[in-house]
């Protein structure tokens, strides 16, 4: 056999076997979904990620008599998470819950990341945005914004924030940046165990998402010093914003969305998209989303790819000016 003929075969065998399985992402289509949808989320059970996905999740089950389990593969700043979805079968079954941290930020906190945020995903829909509170410990002697900062004033390079994500890190770095205080950076991989250290005194302050934060405020577990958006938040009135306590022209949100890995059928994005859109505007998310101060801002799968591309310009241009320099 010539090496023309044998090289021509090759292809042919190619060909024949993406054909097969395109053939198969069609009828699987056809019957979708038939089985377990797995939303994989980045960041560790209990952060308000994971919270907002459970709850999706229960009312996608019961609406569509499907199981839809929550699986967190928390670490390394969301690589791990993101690296799981992009290898996955482009089947509906496996979809990533996420958050600005993999698809906006980290190609700017970081010189290499181990997956395209736009080649390797397949948009679904932009689900929901949110806020943080700027929160110490309610042993500490900080208890106002303008005390944090005299304390790093004073101890320039020897006051340490935590952060749990991308969106906790950067609004620190940012008002590290408008304050011009010079505070020392401790990552962790989500932010209920950063909370968790913060309530044992092993840093001094954090922004932590208003899902993980509110239910500690409330319970006198953490002492809220300032909410990061433009408005405060109904269920802590008495919680300033940033700017409202001295730092002018902050603010500092997140988003979440849902991604599919690159190739998915139009038609099971487009049905994944209308899933996910009926059950954040439902009254279950609805009571949650209004406790914690979050919108909803639903999308196409076309206007979340805009959207991203959008905030991927807005992140790189608010870490640069913090100063931030890509690890």
């Amino acid at each position: 056999m010539s090496m023309f003929s044998f090289n021509s075969l090759k292809k042919l065998k190619i060909v024949f076997l993406c054909t097969l399985m395109f053939g198969q992402l069609l009828a699987n289509a056809q019957n979708y979904p038939s089985k377990t949808i797995t939303l994989v989320t980045p960041f560790t059970v209990g952060s308000g990620t994971d919270q907002k996905a459970r709850a999706l999740a229960q009312i996608i089950s019961n609406e569509y008599k499907v199981p839809v389990i929550v699986d967190p593969k928390p670490g390394a700043s969301g690589f791990i998470a993101a690296q799981y979805v992009a290898k996955a079968a482009p089947d509906g079954y496996t979809i990533l819950y996420t958050t600005n941290t993999t698809h906006a930020a980290n190609e700017h906190l970081f010189k290499k990341i181990p997956y395209d945020p736009v080649k390797d995903f397949t948009p679904v829909a932009l689900l929901f945005k949110g806020y943080m509170f700027l929160v110490v410990n309610p042993k500490s002697k900080i208890y106002s914004l303008n005390d944090l900062l005299d304390l790093a004033r004073k101890n320039p390079g020897k006051v340490n924030f935590a952060s749990g994500s991308s969106s906790s890190r950067v609004a620190s770095e940012l008002l590290a940046q408008l304050t011009n205080i010079d505070i020392m950076h401790i990552p962790y991989k989500s932010n209920p165990p950063a909370v968790t250290d913060l309530l044992g005194g092993q840093f001094d302050f954090m922004f932590a998402d208003a899902s993980t934060a509110v239910p500690q405020i409330q319970g006198g577990k953490l002492r809220a010093l300032a909410v990061s958006g433009t408005s405060r938040i109904a269920s802590l009135p008495n919680v300033p914003t940033v700017e409202e306590a001295g730092v002018k022209g902050y603010d500092m949100s997140f988003w979440n969305a849902i991604y599919l890995p690159a190739g998915a059928p139009e038609k099971i994005t487009k049905q994944l998209n209308e899933m996910f859109v009926k059950a954040a505007e439902s009254s279950e998310m609805k009571n949650q989303l209004m406790k914690n101060g979050e919108e909803r801002v639903v999308s196409s799968p076309e206007g979340l790819a805009k959207f991203q591309a959008a905030e991927s310009l807005k992140w790189g241009k608010v870490i640069r000016a913090a100063h931030i320099e890509p690890e």
